[in-house]
């Protein structure tokens, strides 16, 4: 009996993990209109790349469903750090280190930068 109660609570918990990653990874994200490109650059096997690479199986399919008409680049290059670009209207471009991050520290970066209607520091 003890261990089908124990049984039963790690069931529990498994559905309702699934559920919470399933709700994060349709979370709908819609881009400001002055966000005109978002590039993503990444390494292809490093391991400081790894969340960025997550966050592209688990989180591209639905970001670029909710913005179809702006243009998500990935560019994989050999041994460089993951970075997040962001263009704006007039040029504007801003950018986040991604080094280290997880897929969902890299959600965040990208709603960082894309819910904004223009970033107040600017790269150009």
């Amino acid at each position: 009996m003890i261990f089908a109660c124990e049984d039963k609570k790690k069931t529990s918990k498994r559905a309702t993990f699934q559920r919470v990653l399933l709700e994060i990874m349709s979370r709908a994200l819609r881009f400001a209109p002055a966000v005109k490109e978002l590039r993503l650059h990444l390494c292809q096997k490093s391991t400081t790349s790894e969340g960025a690479r997550q966050f592209i199986d688990k989180f591209y399919v639905n970001l670029k469903k909710q913005n179809p008409s702006t243009p998500i680049l990935i560019r994989e290059c050999s041994n460089i750090n993951p970075t997040l670009w962001t263009r704006y209207d007039y040029g504007i471009e801003k950018q986040i280190p991604l080094t280290g991050m997880n897929a969902e520290q890299v959600f965040s970066a990208v709603e960082n930068l894309t819910t904004k209607t223009v970033p107040a520091t600017s790269n150009r």
